[in-house]
């Protein structure tokens, strides 16, 4: 497979697959004497690792990650950075029965299309355990990011005290948050990724349902960077939205992507969508709304960037699915083994790492053609 890598500048490569040994990825273009340990890393990964409660897989995954080059003394060499991260809980016998048939919903078919071969244990290759290796690349991009922006100045005024990525369900199945009880902190008070408190106990109930009922559910996901400086992105082929856009639909089941006011901006007038621009006290330029997401023309405003994206409901699921076999039968199909009733909640972490990915290797961009900001 030749499409392994993504960025620019920053640029990393994933490897491995659900059943074998390990995964990980290479990550290039870190700039040196950068602070790096594995402790910079792992905090995001443990946010992301299955097990962690009943409304996700319980498949067991400490996901603790090694560096095994690029760092020396404490900090990055500016060399190729290699992390890995070691599976210690692989049942390949749940996928004995399916070795030959394809899941609806998933790559199998497909990637029997494309090479002739596929590695049927939990998806191999097409799993959603390789995003773990893009969670831990995005901690790298998250110190680049701070180490950059932080304390960044355009003259003597101070723009930015840092650069901060998060990420939130905002809907599960047809069940949606109430805007107004978004309280950042509560995403780390239950096990949805919940800006509002009051939807968790209704999500539970949903998913508990569903699960019962042999379904699977879909998912909103919602994903804001505070603290970038207008002035980072491309104004023509490598728009700052249309990488993002790109970043978010790389990750596996998401069917659909929108920046700032996304498909909304179709009912909304354009006396109200067009993010009026003033200046405050201190002369500062500030916009009425960010209907726009954070970006125009495809560079970044200084507003919080802003994108959202779906994810389908987990493929793998109990009820009886029509489907054929390699060798051209049609049969019915029960994916067995533990499989989240949605997966959705678990690309929280997954989607602030691609938002960091891309944010990054964008700065560096900016830095190569433009000079440092506001220079």
């Amino acid at each position: 497979m030749a499409d392994n890598s993504f960025g620019t500048l920053f640029r990393f490569t994933t490897f491995g697959e659900s059943h074998g040994p390990a995964i990980g990825c290479i990550v290039d273009g870190v700039p040196p004497r950068l602070p790096l340990s594995e402790e910079d890393i792992q905090p995001f990964l443990d946010r992301r690792k299955p097990g962690t409660s009943r409304f996700v897989t319980q498949r067991r995954e400490a996901d603790q990650v090694k560096i095994l080059s690029g760092v020396f003394e404490g900090v990055t060499t500016g060399t190729p950075i290699m992390l890995m991260i070691e599976n210690t809980d692989q049942r390949s016998k749940d996928y004995g029965d399916i070795a030959n048939t394809y899941r609806p919903g998933h790559a199998d078919f497909t990637y029997m299309a494309k090479y002739g071969i596929r590695d049927y244990r939990g998806g191999g290759r097409s799993s959603a355990r390789e995003t773990a290796s893009r969670v831990a690349a995005g901690a790298i991009a998250r110190l680049i990011l701070n180490h950059k922006i932080e304390a960044h100045k355009i003259g003597d005024q101070k723009i930015s005290t840092g650069v901060q990525v998060r990420g939130a369900v905002t809907q599960i199945g047809p069940h949606r948050i109430n805007r107004d009880n978004w309280h950042w902190p509560e995403c780390e008070n239950n096990p949805f990724f919940a800006p509002d408190p009051e939807i968790v106990p209704v999500w539970e109930n949903f998913l508990d349902e569903t699960r019962k009922a042999g379904s699977s559910a879909g998912a909103v996901i919602e994903i804001v960077a505070d603290g970038i400086p207008a002035g980072i992105g491309g104004p023509i082929y490598n728009k700052l939205d249309s990488e993002l856009a790109s970043a978010m639909m790389s990750i596996n089941a998401v069917k659909g992507v929108e920046i700032g006011s996304g498909f909304d901006l179709a009912h909304i007038p354009g006396v109200e969508a067009g993010d009026e621009i003033r200046l405050d006290d201190d002369g500062k330029p500030v916009f009425s709304s960010n209907h726009s997401g954070g970006i125009l023309g495809g560079i970044s405003s200084g507003q919080p960037i802003t994108c959202r994206f779906v994810v389908k409901p987990t493929s793998s699921i109990l009820t009886p699915r029509q489907t054929i076999t390699d060798d051209g039968r049609e049969t019915e199909v029960v994916t067995k083994g533990r499989h989240d009733p949605c997966v959705g909640i678990r690309a929280v972490p997954i989607g602030e790492a691609m938002m960091a990915v891309v944010l990054a290797d964008q700065l560096m961009r900016h830095e190569a053609q433009c000079g440092p900001l506001g220079q």
